[in-house]
């Protein structure tokens, strides 16, 4: 569905708006009035587009830019969850064929960690350190994510017709 204005809403849907409108009556946006017909309105709509109409002349409220802020950075934090799961996988197979080889020399596995980790741990202190800054840690990611698509896309172009190499 292209509309998302038309998608059905539900209970807790209608109880964020009602939230947001007593915010807004809180900071004198609303009169105590208004504040009742419009909590009625909430808990009568039925689709998104129905409580959208009773926010229409108000401003974005504190509530719903942390909450948008919250939900972003939960999508990043999954995200950079997925990379350290790849990154410590990568690792685990460079220490274990270290150790099988009999784990003589220098750990050079240490070099495979340090480079596929680091990315990981820069982003996350972005992310979660005292100087949060989602846009650097999301353009990061998708810059990494573009450039593996791009490398499988040139893997694909130089199989044959029978699946092998070139």
């Amino acid at each position: 569905m292209s509309d998302v204005s038309k998608l059905r809403v539900a209970d807790a849907d209608r109880e964020q708006a009602v939230e947001e409108l007593r915010e807004h009556a809180l900071a004198g946006r609303l009169t105590a009035e208004e504040l009742e017909d419009r909590i009625g309105g909430a808990y009568r709509a039925l689709t998104r587009a129905d409580l959208e109409q009773l926010k229409v002349d108000l401003p974005v409220s504190s509530t719903t830019v942390a909450r948008a802020l919250t939900k972003r950075k939960g999508q990043l934090r999954r995200r950079l969850a997925q990379e350290a799961g790849g990154s410590a996988t990568l690792s685990a197979i460079c220490s274990g064929a270290w150790v099988a080889a009999g784990a003589h020399g220098p750990f050079w596995p240490g070099w495979v960690i340090a480079f596929t980790l680091l990315p990981v741990v820069r982003d996350g202190w972005r992310l979660f350190g005292p100087a949060s800054d989602l846009e650097v840690v999301e353009a990061r990611l998708q810059a990494r994510h573009e450039r593996r698509l791009a490398r499988g896309r040139r893997r694909q172009w130089h199989r044959g017709p029978g699946g092998q190499w070139w």
